[in-house]
């Protein structure tokens, strides 16, 4: 992992993600790995996407004067990586950008893959209005390090959930990409852990193959027996639908409110 320190000359970016109006991303890369990940695309990098990290040292500074100028607008936190990867834990920008939100009276969406979020609750509860997603895949753990090298175990995302419920903030799970073999065959025992830990929102997207995925995919279960269900859900633009069928009507009996997350053509 090459990681290092760089400076910033913007903090926020127009989003067109549903529901965002700012994205902010306190790195440019992500250590967490994930094999699905179409941030490369989106930012046009070529380096080894989970082999870099670039550190942006001065964008609390450079928000707060944004914040200063900016339209009130709910501001993505983590949109192209994740602002709680485990480098957060030495660098705390992820804490530093919420205190400035905070002192300006943005809204925030955080979305997570790391249990990492807990650390800022007393900053999460001070925001005028927060929102935090997490995102859980799968049960399977071995199929989780698979696709997720770094990502926190399913079950401590869970914990992670019980606590953002317990301490009062609005959560949703994201359960995306649907990955075959591993989402489907943990699907219920998934919806069920994310009910129990107090949350109702779920968000559900399809494995989508922006340029570059199908090659990591591809080399992530080459030694298993799914790489021919994984060509299937490359080439045939279908495949998805039972398993999002199935999804949808587990959320029903669990009293969960089920959605996708973008638009299907997205």
């Amino acid at each position: 992992m090459k990681v290092r320190e760089v400076s910033c000359s913007t903090a926020l970016s127009p989003s067109s993600l549903p529901g965002l109006d700012y994205a902010l991303n306190p790195y440019r890369g992500c250590s967490i790995g994930c094999v699905y990940c179409y941030s490369p695309s989106v930012l046009r990098e070529a380096r080894p996407w989970g082999r870099f990290v670039d550190v942006k040292r001065n964008i609390p500074a450079v928000l707060a004067k944004e914040l200063k100028r900016k339209e009130r607008g709910t501001v993505g936190l983590g949109t192209v990586t994740d602002g709680y990867q485990p480098l957060e834990g030495r660098y705390h920008l992820t804490r530093y950008c919420l205190e400035q939100l905070a002192r300006h009276d943005f809204p925030v969406s955080i979305q997570t893959k790391s249990s990492l979020v807990l650390k800022d609750l007393d900053l999460q509860r001070r925001l005028p209005e927060v929102e935090v997603g997490v995102t859980i895949t799968t049960m399977d753990e071995a199929m989780r390090r698979r696709f997720e090298p770094f990502s926190s175990p399913s079950a401590r995302l869970i914990e992670a959930l019980r606590g953002l419920n317990a301490a009062g903030l609005r959560t949703w799970a994201f359960v995306g990409p649907i990955l075959p073999g591993a989402t489907e065959t943990t699907a219920e025992a998934l919806l069920r852990s994310v009910r129990d830990a107090g949350t109702t929102h779920v968000m559900i997207d399809r494995l989508r193959y922006r340029p570059g995925v199908w090659e990591r995919v591809e080399d992530a279960v080459r030694s298993t027996t799914l790489l021919p269900r994984y060509a299937a859900s490359r080439d045939d633009p279908r495949f998805f639908e039972p398993l999002e069928a199935r999804l949808l009507a587990l959320g029903r009996e669990l009293g969960l409110r089920i959605e996708f997350a973008f638009p299907r053509g997205w």
